[in-house]
């Protein structure tokens, strides 16, 4: 099985990621152009796989070809054709269940925003005469990606735009990967111990109460049978990991790493270690300021456990997700 060591983000699992193909500049929208996004082709792409869907294509549909649209129909919210009129919606959800042995595979997905197929948030719904009648749809793939695997980390297109939404979905991505490599590994309740353990400051930064569920799990490892283990374990994890994290409990996680380091620190580095957290914790800083001294600190003087602890490398260094304030 893999360890945590300071140069992780060289050796860790690549994790994999499905995304709309327009996404990743294959021309295949109903205009026959593509909705590149550089973040997923020119940032992320160095160090992901990528699995590409355009269920659109998939069942059949040219390119180019006419819209579609959301109709609601006897109750239900159906994706309709403006060419022909027809109702293409179970065709479409049903690549998700045509791929499914695949899509299980994957450690995140990115979909195409105010698509009719992948638009997973507020979509415009229509009655018959194209009035709209409701802003909340979801387009028939989503719907079932996110039905079919409820605990995948899913995002769509328009919201990685905010700086804290996609540093948490890199987030996910990257642990649902670590995860994913000890589960394809001969592991041993041990195992699932030291995952725990290299994840404990992580986990408290986004939920408390989910560190402490996926505790109770592993603590009762060895008595449980490996199949229920792997799966209450991953619902758990990936729950508390999609739990919005906060500046307090940022600020929270930081102290207790301080706590690890503190008697092995001269006053100098105690106290600028210290005023880097509260610069954080009041908005003056961004996240990777503190993260930055602590992981220096603890790299030189800190105990193993800080040393191999996920929370101050999630995710390659690269990707600057924790510089901005917001985050």
């Amino acid at each position: 099985m893999d360890t945590l060591t300071p140069c992780a983000e060289k050796t860790e699992v690549r994790p994999r990621i499905g995304a709309s193909s327009c996404l990743l500049g294959v021309p295949v929208r109903y205009n026959g152009g593509h909705s590149r996004y550089r973040f997923l082709t020119d940032e992320l792409d160095r160090y992901v796989e990528w699995t590409e869907v355009c269920p659109e294509a998939e069942i059949g549909l040219g390119t180019p070809r006419p819209t579609l649209h959301l109709q609601r129909r006897g109750g239900q919210d159906r994706v309709i054709s403006s060419g022909d009129g027809s109702d293409r919606t179970d065709e479409l959800a049903g690549i998700a269940d045509a791929r499914l042995e695949e899509l299980r595979a994957l450690d995140g997905y990115v979909l195409k925003n105010k698509s009719p197929s992948c638009g997973l948030l507020a979509l415009p719904v229509f009655d018959g005469d194209r009035h709209r009648v409701d802003g909340k749809g979801r387009g028939a793939f989503a719907a079932r990606l996110t039905e079919l695997l409820p605990d995948l980390p899913v995002e769509e297109q328009g919201r990685l735009s905010d700086a804290a939404l996609r540093e948490a979905f890199v987030e996910r991505v990257f642990a649902h990967a670590r995860l994913r490599s000890l589960w394809e590994s001969q592991w041993r309740p041990r195992d699932l111990v030291a995952f725990q353990t290299r994840h404990k400051l992580q986990l408290m930064a986004h939920s408390p109460e989910g560190y402490r569920e996926t505790g109770r799990i592993v603590s009762g490892a060895g008595n449980t049978d490996p199949e229920e283990t792997r799966r209450d374990y991953t619902r758990s994890f990936t729950r508390a990991l999609a739990v919005r994290t906060s500046r307090g409990r940022h600020a929270n996680a930081l102290q207790h790493a301080f706590g690890m380091i503190s008697d092995g620190l001269d006053d100098a580095r105690r106290h600028d270690l210290l005023a880097a957290i509260e610069d954080y914790r009041k908005e003056r800083a961004p996240l990777s300021l503190p993260v930055a001294l602590l992981r220096h600190h603890g790299e030189a003087d800190g105990p193993e456990w800080l040393r191999v602890q996920t929370y101050l490398r999630p995710y390659p260094e690269d990707l600057r997700l924790r510089h901005a304030l917001t985050v």
